[in-house]
């Protein structure tokens, strides 16, 4: 029996989509084992969320060849969706597979192979060429959700169900529309037949993620919203708790909260992506609300739940923010009294806007001390 070992970085979905890509090689006969330990194929599940993410990234697909020099090393996800040529020339990498190529990965390894997966030859590592073989397709095109099907690889108490993939939001300093692709959520059938299958199995709680998760069902001809979607996730037998992924405070309206609370299985603890507690800033990310419409979401989760935790996201350093602006977003935090807060510095992403206005400042800067 073969070996293939995981490397997850970044998000929920990351986690998802590897426990997906884990059941394939299940099913072709591989043996799963930690990444640490001696394997024949090696994958990284990669995040390009930061220039930290892209750097963790490259640093466990060059450790891989440490632990088995003639391992197959596999790199895949957002990172190798939007870098392809970067990656290709990191030695140690063998193949490259972006965001699009994840729910049919091993078929994709044994057709570049060329040999029945499990069966290649010892002290063979890699066949392929001068540059890393694989498959990166453009994400921008993809229209139809990409289904995995019913993924039972999980935590031991929880798991990570993925309804949604894409963004459509273009936040200025965001890379991930670009690697993740336009909106697309998954039918409401499938994620409820998932659940259903996971309760069989004695999971109790599960985590409802997406790339968007707030724009589940836009891209449907039905009228279905993500509370539609969690009022059929609460019907499931078997299930307990139901938690929410990152979401958007727009989508916390009083409408919303009046069918979310009636939901009895839903855990009171909601992270609302923030980024910034100043509105100049908040204009300059793209993030499409203001101070007082975030304040007015967290008032309304405060009054529907007593005991709520609140947490979010915060970028500092933001291209243009001034000390009077980082200030503001200061009080602002203090002010929404969140439960944990993940604080960022920015980092520039070469392809959005905000890199070309972080570019506009730096060339001003040199030119005022001219």
């Amino acid at each position: 029996m073969k070996k293939v070992a995981f490397c997850t970085l970044g998000c929920k979905v990351n986690q998802y989509e590897t426990n997906a890509m884990i059941e394939q090689f299940i099913k072709k006969g591989y043996e799963i084992v930690n990444f640490e330990e001696k394997a024949d194929i090696y994958i990284i599940n990669t995040c390009t969320v930061t220039n930290m993410a892209d750097r963790k990234s490259r640093q466990m697909l060059r450790r891989v060849k440490e632990i088995n020099k003639e391992a197959i090393v596999v790199a895949c996800g957002c990172y190798a969706q939007v870098a392809k040529e970067e990656l290709e020339k990191i030695p140690e990498i063998d193949l490259i597979y972006g965001t699009n190529e994840k729910n049919r990965i091993a078929e994709y390894i044994e057709k570049e192979c060329q040999f029945p997966l499990g069966t290649f030859p010892n002290g063979v590592s890699v066949p392929f060429g001068k540059f890393p073989n694989g498959k990166v397709t453009d994400v921008m095109y993809q229209k139809e959700f990409l289904d995995f099907g019913t993924t039972l690889y999980t935590e031991k108490t929880r798991a990570v169900i993925k309804v949604q993939d894409g963004c459509d939001r273009f936040c200025s300093y965001c890379i991930i529309p670009y690697a993740r692709g336009h909106v697309r959520s998954r039918k409401t059938e499938s994620v409820i037949e998932e659940i259903k299958e996971i309760a069989k199995e004695g999971i109790k709680e599960v985590v409802i993620t997406g790339i968007h998760v707030a724009s589940y069902g836009k891209d449907f001809k039905e009228d279905i919203g993500l509370i539609d979607l969690l009022e059929k996730v609460n019907e499931v037998d078997g299930i307990e708790r139901i938690r929410l992924g990152s979401i958007e405070p727009t989508i916390i309206t009083e409408e919303f909260l009046e069918r979310l609370t009636k939901l009895e299985k839903i855990c009171d603890h909601f992270h609302l992506s923030l980024q910034s507690g100043c509105d100049e800033t908040l204009k300059r990310m793209n993030r499409r609300y203001t101070t007082e419409q975030f304040r007015k979401s967290t008032n309304l989760l405060k009054e529907a739940y007593p005991n709520v935790a609140l947490t979010t996201d915060i970028i500092v350093g933001f291209p243009g923010e001034t000390n009077e602006e980082f200030e503001k977003t200061y009080n602002f935090l203090k002010e929404i009294d969140f439960y944990k807060m993940h604080i960022f510095k920015y980092s520039q992403r070469k392809g959005t806007k905000a890199a070309i206005m972080r570019w506009s400042n730096r060339r001003k800067y040199k030119r005022a001390k001219k």
